[in-house]
């Protein structure tokens, strides 16, 4: 179990991360999501035992994790951390930097488990290139291939898939995750991308300001977000007024999502269409309702100008309010 108590850690210029405090079990994965600068990678820094904490505690099964103050190389042996920067070898092959922490004394094993990490992220083409002719993208795979080729009891990743190509990430995202699972190895991840987030992670943690505002269930995260802030990382919302839109609710505001928001013909709120966007499936469509913009989704184009009757679902939209 990963235990993280009231931990602090401030950089010279007054940035860090101040009293966070979480629980994992073994085989739990989190993501961390939030602005830029809000902590994430000090966070997955601090947890490896790259930081002397100024206050709290990190625990993985009862053992302390501590800071570069108590050891010569600083980090958590039990732990791989994939930094933003890789960390590879660039005169040597792709083949040979997953296999550079496996034991030499048992170079068969060795090849069936780099062979299997070669195939999981799509390098056979680039297995025998030396690593500083290979780009961003599979440098990025080479360095996820090569932490997990000695397998850790947790993973610490920081954005682990910001350089790798749209056409080959939602692959290799379900494949990196679900080896996870199957090895129960325990993953902390940074990302701004929800789409790491939501099929991925099993809890997510809203980081602001350097301090966690909201550390549940991924799932409550998202359905019952805190906040504009905590709902918009995940994408468009919308901040409705409870009595405007007929809710019956104490609070003056609701959050609601635009796949909450139904485009119909006899719906009793009406708007004027400003602007409509092919996401594929979908359109995303901006409304104008009363001296404000509010987005939905539509199955069809609509031509701006045009107007619309719109309304919301309901009861999803209750349960929020509960």
């Amino acid at each position: 179990m990963l235990k993280v108590n009231h931990i602090a850690y401030f950089h010279r210029k007054d940035t860090g991360i101040s009293d966070i405090s979480f629980e994992l079990k073994q085989g739990d994965h989190l993501a961390l999501i939030g602005e830029s600068g809000c902590g994430k990678s000090t966070l997955i820094k601090a947890l490896f035992g790259l930081y002397d904490l100024q206050k709290g505690s990190i625990h993985w099964n009862g053992e302390e994790i501590q800071g570069p103050a108590f050891h010569l190389i600083p980090g958590f042996p039990k732990f791989k951390h994939l930094s933003q920067e890789f960390d590879l070898m660039p005169f040597t092959t792709s083949e040979e930097n997953i296999q550079k922490f496996l034991s030499r004394e048992t170079p068969d094993q060795n090849k069936k488990r780099s062979d299997e990490l070669i195939a999981l992220f799509d390098l056979e083409g680039v297995k025998d290139q030396k690593v500083k002719t290979l780009s961003g993208g599979q440098k990025q795979r080479v360095a996820i291939a090569q932490a997990l080729a000695k397998p850790p009891q947790l993973i610490l990743l920081d954005e682990p898939f910001s350089h790798i190509d749209q056409f080959l990430k939602h692959r290799l995202r379900r494949r990196l995750f679900q080896f996870l699972k199957k090895e129960k190895i325990t993953c902390v991840f940074a990302t701004h991308d929800a789409e790491d987030v939501l099929p991925f992670s099993d809890y997510t943690m809203i980081l602001k300001g350097g301090k966690s505002i909201d550390f549940r269930p991924t799932s409550q995260v998202y359905k019952q977000p805190k906040n504009v802030y905590c709902a918009s990382l995940f994408g468009d919302v919308n901040s409705l007024e409870t009595t405007e839109f007929g809710l019956d609710a104490q609070q003056e505001k609701v959050l609601v999502y635009p796949h909450e928001i139904d485009i119909e013909e006899h719906s009793k709120f009406k708007g004027i269409i400003k602007s409509s966007y092919f996401k594929g499936a979908h359109y995303l469509v901006e409304i104008h309702h009363k001296s404000r913009s509010i987005f939905a989704i539509s199955k069809k184009d609509h031509k701006p100008g045009s107007e619309v009757s719109f309304g919301l679902a309901s009861e999803k939209i209750r349960k929020r309010l509960n």
